[in-house]
């Protein structure tokens, strides 16, 4: 780094790569690209029940790695294991215990990272701004992360997982309503997101598929005794429910076949053909009426495609300020949305026909979502604005920095002064400096 900034380029930070606007593979000039792909290393303390792990080490990697010393310790990270735990752990970090341990960010007791003098820096060493900063707030605008000092959590030796997938012949539109008023109702312990994709009814014309997924830390009878009176309409069987070790429900949760091994959770490629994605995202804090979602899904009918998430909140998310770390999105979140496309041919029509689907999903939904409008950092969009190199300066930022920050994004542009005035770690959607 201190090689690149003697030259005269400006750096870029890559751990996984999974960037959806790719900010580690593309610039506006030439530049070095600092890829932490090879620092992999994971040191588990089954004892301390704590974890180093380095920041080109993918979410998989993590997983396993804790599954090998403990049946009864995991970490809350997210869902796709070829992930990379530095980028994904600075953006937040949202999972499957989410609801009972809070986000990956909220779990980091420590930190190893270059400033931008070159000098490596601990937790002490960087000061609690700094080490607040990038638990969050996106540390590619910091510096460089090395390396985290993770806390591990508790789970039962056996956890359960299910999906059951409703059409909207079926009921789909009243079950995610009901999903809806239920979200804050859940224990903890159950996270149970919904995947919505296109799908022909029994006739053959353009409906919606409602897939039910969720983890429940404990046993199944104890789920579908919870679903059978909070949730009877959705009508759980057992033979719906598997039984598992956690570190087994890491690789399955984002797979449905049943053939998936733990060691599948060590392919850092998952993707075997060229694949290009459009993501938005926004956060919902009151529940859609069964008008609004059958609007939404008229949407899809329009094109026969794309993919929304609904990621529950409630439980832990609830419970931690705003303030914590620069996440904002928490009491009051019922669910984060994201509206998802995905092609295999880089071409201006494919190209076209998706970005207009999820800018279509994205502008019918504006009237539903928060007000303001928010959005989740490791989902970014560079739709909802850019820095213009050469014109970094927070008040034109600011419009989308807050809503990736809400009230956080003014002492995020402050830390940022204070350890990198001269803003060498930027992109196109980096932290801005203001100065006292």
């Amino acid at each position: 780094m201190i090689c690149c900034k003697k030259l005269g380029f400006e750096s870029r930070i890559r751990s996984g790569g999974h960037d959806y606007e790719g900010l580690s593979f593309i610039s506006y000039k030439p530049y070095c690209l600092i890829d932490l792909s090879s620092l992999r290393k994971i040191d588990i303390d089954v004892q301390e029940k704590t974890a180093w792990v380095e920041a080109g080490a993918t979410i998989g990697e993590l997983y396993y790695n804790i599954g090998n010393k403990s049946n009864t310790l995991g970490f809350p990270a997210g869902t796709c294991p070829s992930v990379g735990v530095g980028g994904h752990i600075s953006g937040g970090g949202q999972g499957a215990l989410m609801r009972k341990h809070g986000l990956a960010a909220d779990n980091v007791l420590d930190a190893t990272t270059i400033n931008v003098n070159g000098t490596i820096l601990d937790r002490r060493g960087m000061g609690e701004d700094l080490f607040w900063a990038i638990r969050g707030g996106g540390a590619a605008s910091f510096g460089v992360v090395l390396s985290w000092k993770l806390q591990l959590v508790e789970v039962p030796p056996v956890v359960t997982l299910f999906t059951v997938a409703r059409t909207q012949e079926e009921g789909a539109t009243k079950l995610v309503q009901k999903w809806q008023k239920l979200v804050m109702e859940f224990p903890k312990e159950l996270f149970l997101r919904i995947n919505i994709n296109p799908k022909k009814d029994s006739l053959g014309r353009p409906s919606i598929l409602a897939s039910f997924n969720s983890l429940y830390l404990g046993r199944k009878h104890h789920l579908r005794r919870l679903l059978r009176k909070k949730f009877p309409e959705l009508k759980l069987k057992s033979k719906d429910c598997e039984e598992m070790s956690w570190i087994n429900s890491t690789i399955r949760i984002d797979s449905y076949r049943k053939d998936s091994k733990i060691e599948d959770l060590l392919q850092r490629n998952k993707e075997k053909r060229l694949t290009f994605y459009k993501t938005k995202s926004d956060y919902v804090t009151k529940a859609l009426s069964e008008k609004a979602l059958q609007g939404l899904w008229n949407v899809f009918k329009s094109t026969g495609d794309g993919l929304v998430i609904l990621t529950p909140h409630g439980g832990r998310m609830s419970e931690i300020l705003e303030d914590a770390i620069p996440f904002p999105h928490r009491k009051g979140v019922l669910y984060n949305l994201q509206y998802f496309a995905l092609w295999h041919h880089p071409n201006q029509t494919a190209e076209k026909i998706k970005f207009d689907w999820v800018n279509g999903v994205y502008d019918y939904m504006g009237k539903f979502v928060s007000n303001p409008r928010t959005a989740y950092l490791n989902t970014r969009d560079l739709e909802l604005g850019r820095t213009l190199i050469g014109n970094e300066k927070y008040s034109e930022a600011k419009s989308w920095g807050e809503m990736y920050f809400k009230g956080n994004f003014e002492k995020l542009a402050r830390v940022k002064y204070s350890v990198d005035p001269t803003n060498y770690f930027r992109n196109e959607q980096s932290i801005p400096p203001l100065a006292p």
